[in-house]
């Protein structure tokens, strides 16, 4: 989302900023310092080409703004496929997407100070006078407080300063009495109920006209909200309270990021994506800088920077060596889980994200900001834009691209800190793919899908917002601009706030006394501007040395590949093969295909599909001495031939695979030592590797939550010898069990239903009842090479066919090595057999059962989320 503008105040009449030595460490003072002193590697762009790029951009908005003014107008947003408004209420729902329209000129009032930014002084004064004019605050719809807090209210302050500013300068807005401030307070007072909870936490949506919980506001139900939208709210309800000396709002937002400082969690200092508002719980407990989340960081750091309260700072410092130590591998920025930060919550990244190299400048940690940017923009290169989704090898997660502007944010923030050309390439980049993929007759239109390049019927407001703002910044010089940008600090939809506001209707801070702080180190300490030669050494490649090894990172061949066949070329081995390198008609390809349990099936067509057999391992299970499995097991004869039980925690899942493999140990099921735990609230992960190669595991490992595991330690404790099935699919049972009727008696247990996972499963086979099916487990799986998380369920369908499709393909898509492509497991079906029982003996799985159904449910929501 955002970053930081920084220097002093200017202006007679206008309170003058307080001393630097006062606000953030690496705030905007530093990046212009960093730009006078950065010896640049690359020829500068000329000033001609970066004044046509710039014209470009104006040329851009006009058409944007024109058509939005022309075919839109009062509406919140232009439909720029059609040509026509979208209002609230006459156009198909798109959900939460809809909760930011409120009936409010929503696009217009977001592009107030982006016209003073592009110096559109006499169109920006007919835009506020329309917005006084016409805009109704009072309507009967509900809106996400998030939202119409950054985009309405942000809108409102910010066309508020830069209409003082004006107003001072002398030529344009002589008329304005705080005209636009009056309607910003005006619309807080209607946010305020909304902060009506024991927790300080806001209600997510909020009726303008009638407010929380009357009949007639439709809301007030709701028991969750996202992180972000918690504590995104302290710069405009700060900046509200500063301009007006009401108190009240910057209160209520100090709260609730109070509020959000207590629950974090306190072992690994995270914080989840969605909070309870009434109780404090963490909702979902997955961690991360994205989608959620990112603009509560965002928030800390600035808060800092404009009101120069330094617990803000402590606190954002706190989180950032979390962050830097859990969630950023290099450069990757993955979620975790924030009660077991080593583990990656999931496979794939979203587009929000890339706001943080941004951010980190604002820290001052450039080199990786530079990582992970470079990493955006050669994915950027492969789709044209960023999707709204990629997976942690670059392949498109969720195709959609509704003209974010975060990645543009942190490109106009990179070239401020290092003055590298590079960076306005880059920029040109976007400019380019803006015009020939996004443009349309009426605007620009968002992508539905990166891939295909179709378009989806939407412009939202903060494309105008944001994106040509950075943009233009981006390519103008400081005489391009009629005012001094230094002067304001960005929110995190870009709007303007006068830095002054710090000595402005200052309230009594108190320094939070209540909370320990995490003894850091040092340097996540500063307190002053760093300096320059050390943030920037004095080498004229230094940004372009980061940046060398990530240039084919998203390239033709997946980044592990690489690193795979420079080592297999170093050492004299062949490297693996590649599924661009195969060939149906080689003997040796087709020797590999089949060591891995894959067929080849020729089709009609011409094209070939890939088969891999099911693979399943059946044994009796032991526990194993020790029963964490850390060390050399003292009972390799207990563990000899079959499947080995042990215990979560104390070293490393790889650790424990290799321990009870070197005992003889045919499968690993590894059990939960939290006591309690369940698939119904544990978050899904997949289990680790050591960090070193695994190729030497070749045996399948299994997790249960505790919940899960005690189904076999129950059997086992019933029945002393207990034999287990670990497969693919539940289809892979044995057919002769599958199809063979069972008989009724009280002495013989039932089959229960099939619960399958997406990957492995587990079968517990009665020993004095061997024909009978049995329960399926809820593993998540452990490979020798990385997988998906395996951890969601879904329904099963037994199918007679004992083989697996992976894939029907021309063998010529996206990057990836063949041996990880046919790791990939299909989505499950339909369980065929629901209505089986389980016997008397084991009562309590019935409500196991009913708890599993109720995951199937949650996980098919979860798999249908979107941003």
């Amino acid at each position: 989302m955002s970053e930081a503008g920084g220097g002093r105040g200017s202006g007679s009449s206008v309170p003058q900023r307080a001393p630097w030595s006062l606000v953030a460490a690496t705030a905007a003072l530093c990046l212009v310092s960093a730009t006078s002193v950065w010896p640049v590697g690359a020829a500068p762009m000329s000033r001609e080409e970066k004044q046509k790029l710039g014209n470009q951009v104006l040329e851009m908005f006009d058409h944007a703004y024109g058509n939005y003014m022309e075919h839109a107008y009062p509406a919140d947003e232009l439909m720029p496929l059609t040509c026509r408004g979208r209002v609230r209420g006459q156009e198909p729902s798109r959900g939460d997407v809809d909760d930011a329209l409120g009936k409010f000129s929503l696009t217009l009032i977001d592009s107030l100070d982006t016209l003073v930014v592009l110096n559109k002084t006499k169109e920006f004064e007919d835009a506020v006078r329309k917005v006084l004019r016409d805009v109704n605050l009072d309507n009967d719809v509900v809106v996400s407080v998030f939202e119409t807090n950054i985009r309405v209210l942000g809108g409102l302050l910010g066309g508020h300063s830069l209409a003082i500013m004006l107003k001072e300068k002398g030529e344009y807005m002589q008329w304005y009495n705080d005209e636009l401030l009056q309607m910003a307070k005006q619309l807080g007072y209607k946010l305020l109920p909304a902060f009506n909870t024991t927790s300080g936490l806001p209600y997510p949506r909020i009726n303008l006209k009638f407010g929380i919980r009357k009949p007639e506001a439709r809301t007030g139900t709701e028991t969750d909200t996202c992180t972000a939208c918690a504590g995104t709210l302290i710069l405009e309800f700060a900046a509200l309270s500063r301009f007006t000396g009401a108190t009240i709002f910057e209160e209520y937002a100090r709260k609730a990021l109070d509020f959000l400082w207590e629950k974090r969690q306190r072992s690994s200092n995270l914080v989840g994506v969605t909070i309870n508002i009434h109780t404090g719980d963490w909702v979902r407990k997955d961690s991360g800088v994205g989608a959620g989340i990112d603009s509560y960081y965002e928030y800390l750091l600035k808060a800092y920077v404009l009101l120069g309260d330094d617990s803000f700072l402590e606190r954002f410092n706190t989180h950032y060596d979390a962050i830097m130590r859990y969630i950023s591998q290099p450069p990757l920025l993955l979620d975790v889980h924030i009660h077991k930060p080593m583990l990656n919550a999931r496979t794939w990244m979203d587009a929000l994200l890339a706001f943080f190299p941004g951010l980190q400048v604002l820290k001052g940690d450039i080199r990786p900001a530079i990582e992970t940017h470079e990493m955006l923009y050669q994915v950027i290169k492969k789709h044209n834009f960023l999707p709204e989704a990629f997976t942690t090898d670059f392949r498109v997660h969720w195709a959609q691209h509704p003209l974010r502007p975060e990645f543009a944010e942190s490109t106009y923030f990179l070239y401020k800190a290092t003055g590298d050309p590079y960076y306005l390439e880059v920029g040109k980049t976007l400019i380019e793919n803006l015009n020939k993929y996004a443009r349309v007759p009426c605007g620009f239109a968002a992508m539905k899908d990166v891939r295909t390049g179709s378009h989806e019927d939407r412009m939202d407001s903060f494309f105008l917002a944001e994106m040509f703002k950075y943009l233009y910044l981006l390519f103008a010089d400081k005489e391009d601009i009629i005012f001094d940008i230094e002067d304001y600090i960005f929110t995190t939809e870009a709007h303007l706030l006068p830095l002054w506001l710090s000595t402005t209707n200052q309230r009594v801070s108190k320094k939070n006394t209540t909370s320990e702080y995490t003894e850091l180190d040092d340097s996540n300490f500063d307190w002053t501007c760093p300096n320059t030669q050390i943030l920037f050494p004095n080498d004229p490649l230094y940004a372009q040395s980061i940046r060398e090894p990530l240039k084919n990172v998203v390239d033709k061949s997946c980044p592990r590949g690489i690193i795979r066949v420079e080592e297999s070329l170093r050492s004299g081995a062949k490297p693996p093969l590649r599924a661009r390198d195969f060939m149906a008609t080689n003997p040796e390809h087709l020797e590999i295909l089949k060591k891995m349990g894959v067929s080849l099936i020729h089709l009609k067509d011409g094209r070939v599909q890939l088969v891999q057999h099911a693979i399943q391992t059946r044994g009796f299970v032991a526990s194993s001495k020790p029963y964490n499995g850390c060390s050399e097991l003292t009972n390799p004869e207990a563990v000899m031939g079959k499947i080995a039980l042990i215990q979560r925690g104390q070293c490393m899942f790889a650790e424990k695979a290799r321990n009870i493999q070197n005992a003889g140990a045919i499968g690993g099921i590894v059990i939960d030592d939290n006591e309690g735990s369940s698939s119904d609230t544990a978050p899904l992960f997949q289990m680790a590797g050591d960090g070193k190669d695994t190729d030497d595991i070749k045996i399948p490992m299994l997790f249960l939550f505790s919940k899960e595991g005690s189904i076999i330690l129950d059997a086992i404790r019933e029945y002393e010898e207990v034999e287990v099935l670990l497969s693919d699919k539940a289809k892979d049972r044995d057919p002769e069990m599958e199809n063979e009727e069972q008989p009724s008696s009280e002495n013989d247990s039932q089959s229960a239903e099939q619960i399958a996972s997406r990957s492995q499963e587990i079968d517990l086979v009665d020993q004095e009842s061997p024909e009978e099916s049995s329960v399926n487990s809820h593993p998540e799986s452990l490979s020798p090479v990385d997988t998906d998380s395996a951890a969601s369920v879904s329904s099963s369908e037994q199918d007679s066919n004992p083989v697996e499709n992976l894939e029907t393909t021309s063998l010529d898509g996206e990057c990836t090595d063949l041996d990880n492509q046919l790791q990939e497991q299909s989505e499950t079906e339909e369980d065929s057999n629901p209505n089986v029982s389980w016997g008397q003996k084991a009562q309590p799985i019935d409500s196991i059962l009913a708890d599993w159904n109720e995951d199937i449910e949650a996980f098919e929501m979860m798999d249908k989320d979107e941003l």
